[in-house]
């Protein structure tokens, strides 16, 4: 029986049968060679989605891979970001697909779909009790990295201060445009040379950063599988639940409830970005999960729409992963800049940064409460990824895109931290630099 169910779910891809998946695949591509994809939203949705899909299933067959690298995700990823350095699609492709995700902001559909499925669906208890302990594990983690990559980048003759600011500080600090830039421009006023002398020297560690902590995300879900008492499988704390997708009792589909549970999300995410416009030192993404923390907490958010955002939040994450996951992989992960780093002294020292993000918060977090390998996935590699593109690529590799919420609070208010420990430590450690 066992068998015939292993057969049976190989012979979809994702969500799709094989035998009609074949069809779209020959279509899509035929689409893309004779330029005759669909503009916009739905041609880059196809492209994504149908080219995601594939690369999953080829990571999903595939034993290392599977077993301990993140499966479909991982190849998702890093198969797009092979395309994309071969310059394999001609450039109308290219450009749909880099429109669809930055333009079109893709990302920020499926970002919102899990934010506030996640939190308005969550315990409200593990809410309060999670929201205030979280930070503890996450200065643990900046710590340790800093810690340890100060030792190792001297004992290699990088330099311990070099190695905390052009290493560890930008990897731990939020991914490019809230976490790169703002790092270079507060390095600049402080420092000897201009914000794009610095923005060359860590821009490197922000892309192999992320890239490794995809790769350490697959084998966390692996560690977890290796020693169940480590891990909540997608639950953070002990003693709460998250209403997962195969543990919440569902209702059956109700198409308007999803259509409403869509609508509700555009709602907070709007509240969200009004919020950013009063006090625009914080990300939208932040100010949405205040707004939908706020609601749980106080009960505010009414029970019967629930279930509306909790069957938005399972379409995105049944039909929208894989696309999300391509797209990340194709704009985000730059192979060129990891290729042009690749010598032993700079990947020691953006691994050494990674086993201190992963091992402080693993360590903390399991004295405070929280499962470890959750903890380490969290407030620490999702403070080590590129934002929001690289929370979806790290969750996704985990398996654990529930802890959505959490990812984004490590990502967005974590990274705020490190814009601040930039400014301090940049005249103290930052002289001749």
């Amino acid at each position: 029986m066992e068998k015939k169910l292993d057969l049976k779910q190989n012979l979809y891809f994702g969500f799709i049968p094989a035998k009609y998946f074949i069809v779209f695949l020959v279509i899509t591509i035929l689409g893309v060679i004779f330029s005759a994809t669909p503009s916009g939203f739905l041609g880059g949705f196809v492209v994504c989605t149908v080219l995601g899909l594939l690369l999953d299933k080829i990571g999903e067959v595939t034993p290392i891979v599977r077993t301990y690298l993140g499966g479909g995700s991982f190849v998702a990823i890093f198969g797009a970001a092979i395309l994309m350095y071969l310059n394999v699609f001609p450039e109308d492709t290219a450009t749909l697909i880099s429109d669809f995700i930055k333009n079109m902001d893709y990302i920020g559909w499926i970002v919102g779909a899990l934010i506030c499925g996640s939190i308005l669906t969550m315990d409200r208890k593990l809410l309060i009790k999670a929201g205030v302990l979280y930070f503890i594990p996450i200065v643990g983690g900046i710590a340790l990295a800093f810690g340890l990559t100060a030792v190792v980048g001297q004992l290699l003759g990088y330099g311990w201060r070099e190695a905390i600011l052009f290493v560890s500080l930008p990897i731990m600090g939020g991914g490019t445009s809230a976490g790169a830039v703002p790092t270079s421009q507060t390095y600049a006023a402080a420092m000897t040379h201009d914000s794009a002398y610095y923005l060359s020297l860590i821009m490197p560690a922000v892309v192999i950063g992320n890239a490794m902590a995809i790769v350490a995300a697959g084998i966390m879900n692996s560690v977890g599988k290796k020693f169940p008492h480590s891990t909540g499988n997608g639950m953070l704390m002990r003693g709460g639940a998250l209403l997962k997708e195969e543990t919440k009792k569902q209702a059956p589909l109700d198409l308007g409830a999803m259509a409403r549970g869509f609508v509700i999300t555009g709602i907070f995410y709007t509240v969200g970005i009004l919020a950013s416009k009063v006090v625009p030192s914080i990300h939208y993404y932040a100010w949405t999960i205040v707004a939908c923390a706020l609601c749980k907490i106080t009960g505010l958010f009414p029970d019967d729409l629930q279930e509306d955002v909790f069957q938005w939040y399972r379409f995105a994450m049944k039909a929208g992963i894989q696309a999300v996951l391509f797209g990340i992989g194709f704009v985000y992960t730059d192979l060129a800049v990891v290729i042009e780093n690749m010598s032993f002294t700079y990947l020691l020292l953006v691994l050494t940064t990674l086993v201190g993000a992963v091992v402080g918060p693993w360590i903390i977090g399991g004295l405070i409460g929280f499962y470890p390998v959750e903890c380490a996935i969290t407030a620490g590699l999702c403070m080590a990824n590129m934002g929001g593109s690289g929370d979806i690529a790290t969750l996704g590799a985990a398996n654990r895109m529930e802890l959505m919420p959490f990812a984004q609070i490590s990502s967005r208010i974590g990274g705020a931290i490190i814009i601040v420990l930039a400014s301090v430590l940049a005249p103290l450690l930052g002289a001749g630099l």
